[in-house]
């Protein structure tokens, strides 16, 4: 061989050796070391995946006891709300009777003084009464009209007495008269006038019944 021929031969192995190791380092793709990577990555997959279930599973509980508990106090909060206004009612309601009780002697006063004015102390004659101009019967009766109407604007009427059948919830009786032609438990005379607001008895009227 010449020499050239030589050099030739010897570049060609050397070509070879270096391809040769090239391959030895390259990781073959496809092969059972790329296999076993990619099971090690789809493993931490699946691990991070089941701990991120379980979180949520626990979050879900969480908000839903947070929420049930809202749902409670809101519940409680509403009745409050009821209570405190209906409470607020009924105090409203207990100023403006106890005002109204300490009106009800002055117009019971009044009512005594027209009353006497007429000739009776129990109600007197309503004919003789109307038909009388005396200035201070009708300056008397005008204030009692104005204390009456102030009753009437708050719900507050008269008890009925005269003619009635006894109501044990309504009146009270003083004392009991015999009277002809009158059956028996009948109110004969009005002593004091009874008042009533809505269902609640204020005051109730002293009578005197037939026997």
């Amino acid at each position: 061989m010449t020499n050239e021929q030589n050099q030739s031969v010897t570049s060609a192995q050397s070509g070879q050796n270096v391809i040769a190791r090239s391959e030895r380092r390259l990781p073959a793709f496809g092969g059972k070391q790329s296999l076993g990577k990619q099971q090690k990555v789809d493993t931490k997959r699946g691990f991070f995946k089941k701990k991120e279930c379980k979180e949520c599973e626990k979050l879900k509980m969480e908000m839903e006891e947070y929420k049930i508990g809202w749902q409670r106090a809101l519940a409680d909060y509403k009745n409050l709300q009821k209570e405190t206004t209906a409470r607020l009612g009924e105090w409203a309601q207990m100023s403006e009777r106890q005002i109204l009780e300490e009106f009800i002697p002055v117009y019971d006063h009044l009512k005594l003084a027209i009353s006497a004015k007429g000739g009776s102390s129990s109600g007197g004659n309503e004919e003789q009464l109307a038909n009388n101009n005396d200035p201070w019967l009708v300056g008397v009766r005008l204030v009692a009209k104005q204390f009456a109407d102030i009753l009437k604007t708050h719900k507050v009427d008269e008890i009925k007495t005269i003619g009635e059948k006894f109501d044990p919830r309504l009146h009270e009786a003083l004392g009991e008269e015999s009277a002809e032609g009158n059956e028996s438990g009948v109110i004969l005379k009005e002593a004091s006038g009874g008042y009533i607001m809505g269902e609640r008895v204020i005051k109730p009227a002293k009578v005197i019944i037939v026997k």
